[in-house]
């Protein structure tokens, strides 16, 4: 056998096959392109669309941190909230903000396909977020499945469409949970729902290691509550509004941060909270927006 091989097998064989791998055959020369040095993005796909995580961006800011103000919660969370609760993957039905997106562009619900099928268009994915049938928002009791309700109104809504209103009205988000936030498995789009949706901070009893680093890579900010202390023995029902202060003055590793919390009957509360931001390149990615941003900035310089 090694004898057969050795006299049959030659390098010029390799050669010959691999000289035009990449031009791959008529079919693959047929299918028709357009020349340019950067994707000709089209507007009419719902699965592939141009994301925005670029828009306004100031290749000469260095970035600065601003204090949070005046920020409503858009979901009171319990404990173990998964990546899934936060961003699923599955099915997508009709009835939701996705579907409701899907079906104004024409696509029929049994074409909808899934969340994660559609993971290249970011309109249907920060629909998505917050948006899996199990998940139970505090602040609609009795309710599952990515409702909230707006501020000061009480009005029962999907929470992407709190989250859209808040921004038009110019308001900033947090989201309050309990401990292990983010558990499960490493979803990009858990990070990236939440800062489309305009999202500042995440404030939780304790984060998942890898979704608090994806956050900050987001440019979303992780709190951490003191041990101890919770939205429970806070007594927080989401008709809060919220501050956090003690960014302006300069960001460090896992500093002592303020939240001061603005009750709907006028009295005030304040607590320290941690600042999850845990190394010097972290600070570096949060102050630029986001990894995606820091890394044009450093492209560009």
């Amino acid at each position: 056998v090694q004898d057969t091989m050795a006299a049959c097998v030659t390098p010029d064989m390799f050669r010959a096959r691999y000289a035009n791998v990449l031009e791959g055959d008529e079919n693959w020369k047929a299918i028709k392109t357009s020349k340019s040095l950067t994707y000709p993005w089209n507007s009419g796909s719902t699965y592939v669309q141009h994301p925005p995580f670029f828009e306004d961006i100031s290749i000469e800011d260095e970035g600065k941190a601003e204090d949070i103000m005046g920020a409503r919660p858009v979901a009171l969370l319990g404990q173990s909230v998964t990546t899934d609760h936060i961003s699923p993957a599955g099915n997508i039905k009709e009835d939701s903000p996705a579907g409701t997106y899907l079906m104004e562009h024409q696509v029929r619900p049994r074409d909808f396909n899934s969340y994660g099928s559609r993971r290249g268009n970011h309109e249907v994915m920060m629909r998505g977020t917050f948006a899996n049938i199990r998940i139970k928002n505090e602040m609609a009791p009795g309710t599952e499945g990515g409702v909230t309700k707006m501020q000061p109104t009480g009005e029962v809504t999907s929470i992407y469409e709190a989250a859209m209103g808040y921004k038009a009205m110019g308001i900033p988000l947090v989201v309050i949970g309990g401990a292990e936030y983010g558990t499960g498995s490493s979803r990009d789009w858990a990070a990236k729902g939440t800062r489309l949706l305009g999202i500042r901070a995440v404030i939780v009893e304790s984060f998942e290691r890898i979704h608090r680093s994806n956050l900050v890579g987001m440019g979303v900010l992780p709190l951490q509550f003191p041990s101890g202390v919770t939205r429970e023995t806070l007594n927080l029902d989401g008709t809060e509004t919220y501050d956090v202060t003690g960014l302006e003055g300069g960001i460090t590793p896992r500093m002592e941060l303020t939240l001061t919390i603005h009750r709907a009957d006028g009295s005030t509360d304040e607590t320290p909270v941690l600042c999850r931001i845990d190394t010097l390149d972290e600070v570096d990615y949060f102050l630029a927006g986001g990894i995606l941003q820091y890394v044009l900035k450093r492209l560009a310089a």
